[in-house]
């Protein structure tokens, strides 16, 4: 019989529930050495952004912690994991704490997620907006930033903090540098909090050693103080030492960081045989409670165990006022899992396995992979991976399907042709041509007769929709790939509306409108139906544009308004497909004569078309053929040019597609033909567009040669061309103007 927890965790669902645990504050011990000087320093510095910055054992956690229950203005908590290293998932993290804080203010969560979002060029100036609209003053505390080791993490952080306004604070704890304080203490922002300031006075160790029951004369405090440094980890382990041994406090020492595991471990070998084993063993969670403890230990008492180790053991630490959840000091989980290396090293993989099928049973799949991955488990780690790739994907954790694979390992995927496919399909998605087309090629030299994980029909279903998404033979080999596809995919499969799309594109290059209008409509119904929101934007879109060819602007309205709908309610606004809808749009206000939706559309649609690549050769042509029209009717020929070189680029790769290579032509020879007077400045390149986010950084021109993967060289003379298509001459003024036109932030 399941207990309230476990009832309440399985109502709640249990990845919410690990979420809460994130945005709580943590519980604190009764007696503690109090923190207050240093946070009322903090607080009536008005810097808007404070680091503490020290190793670990300082009392970083517990300062913001005692900080957060002192503090009257509203406070909004993360702590950090490994997990959380994804720049997608740390955007909604800041924002699900800032919403919490301030309740009136859970739209911003939505509006950091979304299919596709770009977390540094429109999630992250987006919280930022919002934070520095905030109704009221905020505390905005991020532990364990040290978890976080992409650069992608810390840019978006130095983007977030920028939006923190006078009289709110945010506040970040790591064991080491954080470089966005390093970005911003030149503009004088920035508090610092380092470890000689954490560093415990003899007040503090008499704290210490009374909350320990152990008698400590004042020299005896100052000489054990200036033994440990101040450091607080080794008070505490001397106050243990000194209490469970007897020992007298003046031969005590706690200076050296190398003895640590001596001092943990003289505490450890206080307990009996079987609370040494549970420690050892549960060492390898991030997160414990007690049924999943139990899963690790094979008993049932796990809860009365964390129970009565947080009694008696100061480095287990409740994260949640029910006492259900708890977490292990980090210096005594990193001594505890050197031991259960060094007593066990044999079960130390078959503990990563009974957590994985706890996590499993628990209906979080994300946390068993998690586990898997340190097991030798290779299949089940990518079965579960290839379920799990699309939703997050979809969830816009590009950054953790890219860990999942690159911790899977080329040949693992290479292994399992399925997830090869669903790697293509990521990159060419995400703007990958390269990346889609080197998965592609191992899809198509590999053969498998299982059915996949991922909800196809059949490997042989799954690589043909690749195949005809990527159109790499012409129309009439697409064709006979989505046929396939679509004479597997029965009408409940969740692939189906894919298989259709894929149809209805080719028919439409091979000049059939009317059977690719049919399929059009049926791929909108059945995306609907499966909740797949690239079908219906795409599909729309197309039935938009043939509408407008056959005059019927009414119906045309109705396809775009519906189009737009789904854009906006899961803000897909950087995503490959969406960029055929702001085209559509921009071709609809230009018949109504809204020339500023024109050209809000045209922003929209300029701005997403990076990810619009020649790995969707017909959407990045078409999409670029509507917008090259609709530019050249509002007399921008610059624009229309431009656009025009782009569609021959797609075409260099993709020679064969169809009646859009006439529709291609007829254009050139009309914009060629007209003697109009070229308009306006270039627009700007998806390159520069790509390199955009990155000015409002504190970031060097090599940085973000570094980020980008090109050479300085090539960031100068991208940065100068946007300088010049924009008319400006610095950075800021840069960012203002792209703002302000709208491709830059919401």
């Amino acid at each position: 019989m399941e207990d309230a927890g476990e009832a309440a965790r399985t109502a709640a669902g249990l990845d919410d529930v690990l979420l809460d645990v994130k945005l709580s504050v943590p519980e604190l011990p009764l007696r503690l050495v109090s923190r207050a000087p240093l946070i009322e320093a903090a607080r009536s510095s008005g810097a808007p952004s404070v680091g503490i910055t020290a190793p670990a054992g300082y009392g970083k956690s517990t300062l913001l912690a005692q900080w957060a229950q002192a503090e009257d203005r509203p406070v909004g908590w993360v702590s950090l994991d490994r997990l959380d290293d994804d720049s997608s998932a740390l955007l909604v993290l800041l924002a699900s704490a800032y919403a919490r804080a301030v309740p009136d203010q859970q739209g911003v969560v939505a509006d950091v997620s979304g299919l596709g979002v770009s977390p540094l060029g429109r999630a992250a100036p987006r919280l930022a907006a919002a934070l520095s609209r905030s109704p009221e003053p905020f505390v905005l505390m991020v532990d364990d930033l040290h978890e976080l080791h992409s650069s992608a993490c810390h840019d978006v952080l130095s983007v977030v903090i920028s939006g923190v306004p006078v009289g709110s604070q945010l506040v970040s704890a790591s064991r080491v540098e954080q470089p966005h304080l390093a970005r911003l203490r030149a503009s004088g922002t920035v508090l610092d909090v380092l470890g000689p300031d954490l560093a415990l006075d003899v007040t503090g160790a008499e704290q210490i050693f009374s909350a320990a029951q152990v008698p400590l004369t004042r020299d005896q405090a100052m000489r054990v103080t200036e033994r440990t440094e101040g450091w607080a980890a080794g008070l505490h382990l001397a106050a243990m030492i000194a209490r469970d041994t007897k020992q007298d406090v003046s031969s005590i020492s706690g200076d050296d960081r190398y003895v640590a595991d001596y001092l943990y471990r003289e505490s450890l070998s206080q307990q009996d045989e079987a609370t040494q084993r549970f420690l050892r063993r549960t060492a390898v969670l991030d997160r414990l409670c007690g049924s999943l403890c139990d899963a690790l230990s094979g008993d049932t008492d796990g809860q009365d165990r964390l129970l009565a180790l947080e009694g008696s053991n100061s480095f287990l630490l409740p994260l949640d006022r029910r006492r259900e959840w708890y977490r292990y000091h980090p210096l005594y989980r990193e001594f505890l899992l050197g031991e259960l290396r060094r007593v066990e090293p044999e079960v130390v993989a078959k503990l990563h396995l009974r957590a994985a099928d706890w996590f499993d049973a628990n209906e979080s799949s994300a946390m068993a992979l998690e586990h898997l991955l340190n097991t030798p488990e290779r299949d089940r780690c990518v079965q579960i991976a290839t379920q799990l790739v699309l939703p997050t994907y979809s969830a816009g954790q590009m950054s953790t399907v890219g860990r999942w694979l690159s911790a899977l390992g080329d040949s693992a995927i290479e292994e399992h042709p399925p997830l090869a496919v669903l790697a293509a399909w990521m990159d060419v998605l995400g703007g990958d041509p390269l990346g889609a087309q080197r998965w592609a090629a191992v899809a198509e030299a590999a053969e498998y007769d299982w059915v996949p994980m991922d909800g196809t029909a059949s490997f042989e279903s799954a690589r043909a929709m690749l195949r005809a998404v990527m159109c790499p033979a012409g129309p009439a080999a697409m064709m006979r790939d989505a046929d396939l596809a679509m004479a597997q995919e029965p009408p409940w499969s969740p692939w189906r509306d894919t298989a259709v799309v894929g149809a209805a594109e080719a028919h439409l290059l091979m000049g059939d409108v009317e059977r690719a209008a049919a399929l059009f409509a049926e791929s909108s119904t059945a995306g609907a139906e499966l909740g797949n929101t690239d079908t219906i934007v795409n599909a729309q879109a197309e039935l938009a544009l043939l509408a407008m060819e056959h005059g019927s602007w009414d119906e045309a309205a109705e396809r775009v308004a519906l189009a737009l709908a789904v854009v906006e309610e899961h803000r897909m606004y950087d995503y490959a497909v969406s960029v055929l809808a702001f085209a559509a749009a921009a071709r609809l206000g230009l018949h109504d004569g809204d020339l500023g939706e024109v050209d809000r559309q045209l922003t929209r649609a300029m701005r997403a078309r990076p990810s619009c690549t020649y790995a969707l050769p017909y959407l990045a042509v078409r999409s670029r053929l509507q917008l090259a029209s609709v530019f050249w009717a509002r007399g921008d020929q610059t624009s229309a040019r431009h656009l025009l070189r782009e569609i021959d680029d797609v075409l260099q790769r993709r020679p064969d597609l169809g009646v859009l290579v006439d529709q291609v032509a007829r254009l050139r020879a009309r914009i060629n033909s007209s003697e109009r007077t070229t308009a306006g400045r270039p627009p700007l390149s998806p390159a520069e567009l790509r390199l955009l986010p990155y000015l409002q950084t504190h970031l060097t021109i090599g940085e973000i040669g570094e980020r980008l993967f090109v050479s300085r060289n090539t960031v100068s003379s991208q940065v100068a061309s946007i300088y010049r298509k924009l008319g400006v001459t610095s950075r800021s003024d840069a960012v203002r103007q792209v703002i302000s036109i709208g491709l830059l932030g919401s």
